[in-house]
């Protein structure tokens, strides 16, 4: 029966069903578990986070008042430059007023009188002249001593 007009597929031998079967091995792999962390393990870890944590935030937070502080200094040297500014534009303004010719126009328009040069030359001896004989003389009397100015 294994050999029918030349054709070798219908031997029993050969049959599929019963001959080739396909064997399929089943193997388990046994996992091993680690036990938990102990408690005392856990505890430093969580500890080194937080230390962590607090750590950045000191850095973090140095670094905004650092970074407020430059920018009050930029606006106070902002307000230094205007101040500046300014106090430049008063010594202009105190310098146009102090000058001599003006001075004389404000006299003129006052209804002050203007004297010659040797007037006030003289004026000017006599003022010097009465203030060295007004200067203080000091006295002394029972140990103590005492000023007296005299008056011109």
């Amino acid at each position: 029966m294994s050999y029918i007009q030349g054709n070798l597929a219908l031997d029993p031998k050969r049959k599929p069903s019963q001959q080739q079967r396909v064997k399929i091995k089943e193997t388990t792999k046994v996992v091993y578990r680690n036990s938990s962390l102990p408690a005392q393990e856990k505890m430093l870890y969580l500890f080194t986070v937080v230390l962590c944590v607090i750590v950045a935030g000191v850095i973090i937070w140095r670094f905004a008042a650092i970074y407020q502080m430059n920018a009050n200094i930029l606006k106070m040297q902002g307000e230094i430059r205007e101040i500046q500014a300014q106090n430049s534009a008063l010594k202009q303004e105190v310098e146009k007023l102090q000058s001599p010719d003006r001075l004389k126009e404000e006299a003129v328009r006052l209804g002050f009188n203007l004297q010659d040069v040797k007037q006030s030359n003289v004026v000017a001896q006599s003022t010097a002249s009465t203030k060295t004989k007004s200067s203080t003389t000091t006295a002394t009397t029972s140990g103590k001593s005492t000023k007296t100015a005299s008056k011109p």
